[in-house]
């Protein structure tokens, strides 16, 4: 793990800090806004709760910018990218930006359409606070592999953390970066698990000030969560609910046992 000579830190404080600031979540029960796609609605709406956090998740014009104004923290997914959801984006990111807050793009499949990766090109100018995506999605919108130091650099143009998710997620802000090795196989056959992901994110910007530190904190909740829902479960869909019940009775003990940070 690299840092930055100002700020040292370990494997242990990482865990420490994901602890309190899931401590946090489930004091302060911060709203978060989710424009997200159908399919990952109610999955991300139940994660979030599971956590401590409070969601939104309406996409209409005239009361999106309410909803975004009197929230935490904002996700923007383009996931299922119809035409209520482009014109609410840019009202919620307005919103968030108004009033100070933290947002998360997660740009699904940006890889499979010029027209969505354009469309996520033009949201990065907007200065995401983090940017949560897969391999394909960052080659799409970075033009190279994620190697290491792509993502790096990627991170310290967009003056944003980078969180590339894999079977190790990497989180970089261009001049820290760490990789988290927690979560189960089977993850990747449950949708809307990225997406509940990045909604969780958003929940620790809500209140944790490091946006690097917060995302490591996310990333690391849900990977332990999982690794202790695989216990009970006997393939996908029965982790998707173990998942929840795992995160809701997490505790810093159980970060520390099985925190996988380097």
């Amino acid at each position: 793990m690299r840092a930055r000579d100002s700020d040292p830190v370990g494997t242990s404080d990482l865990v420490d800090a994901a602890a309190d600031v899931l401590a946090r979540l489930r004091e302060r029960r911060p709203r978060v806004h989710c424009i997200t796609n159908t399919v990952a609605q109610t999955y991300t709406a139940n994660l979030l709760l599971a956590a401590g956090a409070i969601p939104s998740m309406t996409i209409a014009a005239d009361e999106v910018a309410a909803f975004v104004s009197s929230a935490d923290a904002l996700l923007v997914n383009v996931g299922t990218l119809d035409d209520s959801r482009r014109a609410a984006i840019g009202l919620a990111i307005d919103a968030a930006a108004d009033n100070g807050l933290p947002w998360v793009l997660d740009p699904v499949f940006v890889d499979r359409s010029p027209d969505r990766a354009g469309f996520a090109q033009a949201l990065l100018a907007m200065r995401p606070t983090v940017v949560r995506l897969n391999p394909a999605e960052f080659s799409a919108l970075a033009g190279g592999p994620p190697e290491p130091a792509a993502i790096d650099r990627f991170a310290s143009g967009l003056h944003a953390v980078v969180a590339l998710s894999g079977e190790t997620d990497q989180v970089s802000d261009g001049a820290r970066h760490a990789a988290i090795a927690n979560g189960h196989r089977w993850m990747t056959r449950i949708t809307a698990m990225g997406c509940a992901g990045a909604a969780l994110v958003a929940a620790c910007l809500a209140v944790e000030d490091d946006p690097w530190r917060a995302t490591i904190a996310a990333h690391l909740v849900l990977g332990v969560a999982a690794e202790r829902a695989a216990v009970v479960s006997s393939g996908p869909g029965s982790l998707a609910t173990s998942i929840l019940d795992a995160l809701f009775d997490l505790d810093r003990k159980d970060l520390h046992e099985r925190a996988r940070v380097s």
